[in-house]
């Protein structure tokens, strides 16, 4: 589509590939939602958005996509690529900025189905963004964050380089829940073997970073 080019934006990995959903995507994205996303005495999200019933979490899940499309803008925009593993849409990886021309730094986000989680899925995809960001977009820095009971997030960002960097008080299912936040440089990242960015060039200005570095990571 020549006016939405991020539709033909993809990251491949050894075994991912990740892509901006269409319709059917969107489908058995809301399947993964609906079978649940982690243990129902837990909650890994500060918006509990998974204590809805399942079908309810299947509509959320599909109408989150049209509004960061609709909303999205060089200066602030939130790009949610399916993560499809061996053929099945398995989960979600986030990556949003403010003012990403002026701050060079970007936010993740990410959830997995339940049934696919514990095979090392979660470090791949957030790492297929962070390619992105580093080396597509010419990205300073990346942060995320975690509730500090959320040892399996905050296992992925150490695995992948990140440092503390402080901590934050945020309410989750009504009470104060303690979170850690985290920063990576892109001076500390190296980009494992085997990670491309597909359609990257037409897309640059849309995310705010039409001086991307794109000579040094995607594929044709």
């Amino acid at each position: 589509m020549r006016h939405w080019p991020l539709l033909a934006l993809r990251l491949t990995t050894p075994r991912l590939e990740l892509r901006l959903p269409g319709l059917d995507d969107l489908d058995a994205l809301a399947d993964r939602a609906a079978e649940g996303v982690h243990d129902p005495g837990e909650m890994p999200f500060g918006e509990p958005w998974t204590d809805a019933p399942p079908h309810e979490r299947a509509r959320s899940t599909v109408q989150i996509h049209f509004r960061q499309w609709g909303t999205w803008s060089p200066d602030d925009w939130s790009c949610s690529f399916v993560t499809v593993w061996e053929g099945q849409v398995v989960g979600v990886q986030e990556m949003r900025a403010h003012d990403f021309a002026v701050t060079r730094e970007v936010a993740t986000g990410s959830w997995l189905g339940r049934r696919f989680q514990g095979r090392g899925i979660g470090t791949e995809m957030r790492a297929a963004v962070l390619h992105l960001a580093f080396t597509g977009l010419g990205a300073r820095y990346a942060t995320s964050s975690a509730f500090v009971d959320n040892t399996k997030s905050l296992a992925i960002s150490r695995r992948l380089g990140y440092r503390e960097d402080g901590l934050a008080v945020e309410k989750r299912r009504g009470e104060a829940a303690l979170q850690q936040r985290l920063r990576l440089s892109r001076d500390e990242w190296t980009t494992p073997d085997g990670f491309e960015i597909h359609g990257l060039e037409p897309c640059l200005p849309l995310f705010g970073a039409s001086d991307g570095i794109t000579d040094a990571g995607e594929a044709p």
